[in-house]
């Protein structure tokens, strides 16, 4: 990675790993560990989200989505890639050294953090797009050998890389923001043509890939959550388990480009849900209005328990 984005991620306060991954602490490790407050994913999924590593393989990314919060400035140019057991290593060892400074605090259990020390759970989900790492199921792969469960975000662009993984994460992401090829040039910034296609393609195949599997729609107010007839149709072709409705937040680097305006409240986003369950057949199973999230699922029930 170039220094400039060396300097600037180390300042946010990540965990570098070679040349083109990091580790970051979410925010809601932090609050389990402190408070005991779970994230929406372990109260949905039944993660441990004090044993979750947050993490990216591949620092760059394809699109320079209008409401993301991290830092654009990453570029993985002319480099030969880290082999999978050095980037899961370091982000292990990276994700202890994170913690180190939370052992001894009055409100954090020494069992729990020992725990957060030995992660169980990845999400491939920090920054950038992670199907840009060309050994991306071998990675996968390797950490389900280690006896870890993998939940893979992924902006969809790359149906090539989905399609030929041998190994799939436990749970699949596509993050679908956009109900039609208009609104998403405007708001997901595409770097290259064809995005769009790709996108839609991998909508398609989804429904043979063999894991769990969720659309996510980060709502975005003023840009993206009046086509519902739109985001529908995508999900008819998808055929996901689960369907997330998020609200974007004002935070990070959005806030040069976006206005607190944009922030949908809870009740935006619950009436957003009800509307999809109305357009898909789909019914509302749970929320978490301190994330600004509600999930949707066929039959209103959730799982309770991620996969093997």
């Amino acid at each position: 990675m170039n220094d400039r984005l060396r300097e600037v991620l180390e300042k946010q306060g990540y965990g570098l790993v070679g040349q083109h991954s990091a580790v970051k602490l979410c925010h809601w490790l932090r609050q389990k560990l402190m408070k005991g407050r779970s994230c929406y994913k372990e109260d949905f999924y039944g993660i441990e989200c004090h044993r979750c590593l947050q993490m990216t393989p591949w620092l760059d990314c394809n699109q320079k989505c209008t409401y993301c919060w991290r830092y654009h400035g990453g570029k993985a140019e002319d480099i030969v890639p880290d082999d999978p057991e050095s980037i899961l290593d370091g982000a292990i060892e990276a994700q202890a050294r994170l913690v180190s400074g939370y052992r001894g605090i009055e409100t954090v259990e020494e069992a729990m953090w020992h725990e957060s020390r030995e992660p169980n759970q990845i999400a491939i989900s920090l920054a950038g797009e992670p199907t840009l790492y060309p050994h991306l199921g071998e990675f996968i792969g390797l950490a389900r050998s280690r006896g870890m469960t993998t939940f893979l975000v992924t902006n969809g662009t790359r149906p090539d890389v989905l399609s030929s993984m041998d190994d799939l994460p436990s749970q699949l992401y596509i993050s679908v923001d956009a109900p039609n090829e208009e609104v998403y040039g405007n708001l997901c910034k595409p770097m290259e043509p064809g995005l769009w296609d790709r996108i839609v393609e991998s909508l398609a195949i989804m429904p043979s890939l063999d894991t769990r599997t969720v659309v996510r729609h980060t709502l975005v107010r003023g840009w993206n959550m009046t086509d519902v007839d739109g985001f529908a149709r995508l999900v008819a072709m998808a055929e996901p388990d689960f369907i997330e409705a998020k609200g974007y937040v004002f935070v990070g680097y959005s806030r040069m480009r976006m206005t607190i305006d944009n922030m949908p409240s809870q009740d935006e986003v619950r009436d957003f849900a009800r509307r999809m369950e109305d357009a898909t057949g789909y019914v509302i199973a749970k929320e978490k209005p301190e994330s600004r999230v509600v999930v949707l699922t066929k039959d209103g029930k959730m799982p309770g328990s991620v996969l093997p």
